[in-house]
């Protein structure tokens, strides 16, 4: 189980994702399709061995829900397992159990990218808001549905939402239960990218081609700078491009963009 000498994710070993590597990505496709993917701990607990590979191994990770049977439309996650929730008390909530994995997958050294079709409510939006790139389809419905539930949205979205769509429109979905369309989404910003089912994946990937198509440490700097607070600019900028400008990468880069403009 190797790959250019490297140790591989062992898709046998997950029993609530499906997990399938490439040289540059790895693909994985939440499959709890009997409960509309809702997130369980044994889901969280195989995230977390997901990130901790990809801590390790630096590739994009594209993020799916289960397709259904003809692949018209699917669904991402429809949230954390109520049954699961409902017996969880103050211990567990000061534990961060699905906030932590969320912030961990947001700060994964190369980009997330979400692909969302069907249901993406709860915890599965929230986890959508840690993604990089979000790509969505006209079925997407997306939302906060946790006050109706006697909770709040705790995972993220108090305050990637309203960084993502502004305070007004966040507030609509957080405190009175806005469901967003697909293109609702689109409009918004919240998704850069609308598609049929049939052709969600094959747009994650694509995008994942243009992500792999550039330096991969000059990617994961870039990322990490851009989630730097506002204060520690412009010197986080000024040392990261520092170590940026002594790379080898740089270098051949360069002279084969000179070497091509002289053809």
């Amino acid at each position: 189980m190797a790959h250019d000498g490297a140790a591989r994710l062992d898709a046998a070993t997950f029993a609530t994702l499906l997990v399938t590597e490439r040289g540059d990505r790895v693909a994985v496709q939440l499959n709890r399709p009997a409960v509309r993917n809702a997130i369980d701990a044994a889901m969280v607990a195989e995230l977390h061995a997901v990130c901790a590979y990809l801590e390790q191994t630096p590739k994009v990770l594209i993020l799916s829900g289960s397709p259904s049977a003809d692949g018209a439309k699917g669904i991402f996650a429809s949230g954390a397992d109520i049954a699961e929730l409902r017996e969880r008390r103050r211990e567990d909530a000061l534990a961060g159990i699905n906030s932590g994995l969320f912030e961990r997958i947001a700060k994964l050294p190369m980009p997330v990218i979400a692909a969302l079709d069907g249901y993406a409510l709860g915890g599965g939006a929230e986890l959508a808001y840690a993604a990089d790139f979000r790509i969505g389809t006209a079925a997407l419905r997306m939302g906060q549905p946790e006050t109706g539930l006697g909770i709040m949205a705790a995972a993220g979205a108090t305050w990637r939402l309203k960084e993502l769509v502004g305070e007004p429109v966040a507030k609509e979905i957080l405190l009175a239960g806005r469901i967003l369309t697909g293109e609702d989404c689109l409009r918004r910003g919240l998704i850069t990218e609308l598609v049929d089912s049939a052709g969600l994946l094959p747009a994650a990937h694509a995008l994942a081609d243009k992500v792999a198509g550039q330096d991969p440490l000059a990617v994961q700097t870039t990322k990490r700078v851009f989630h730097e607070p506002r204060e520690a600019h412009p010197e986080v900028d000024n040392q990261a491009q520092a170590e940026l400008f002594e790379s080898p990468a740089k270098f051949a880069r360069m002279q084969a963009f000179l070497d091509k403009r002289k053809k």
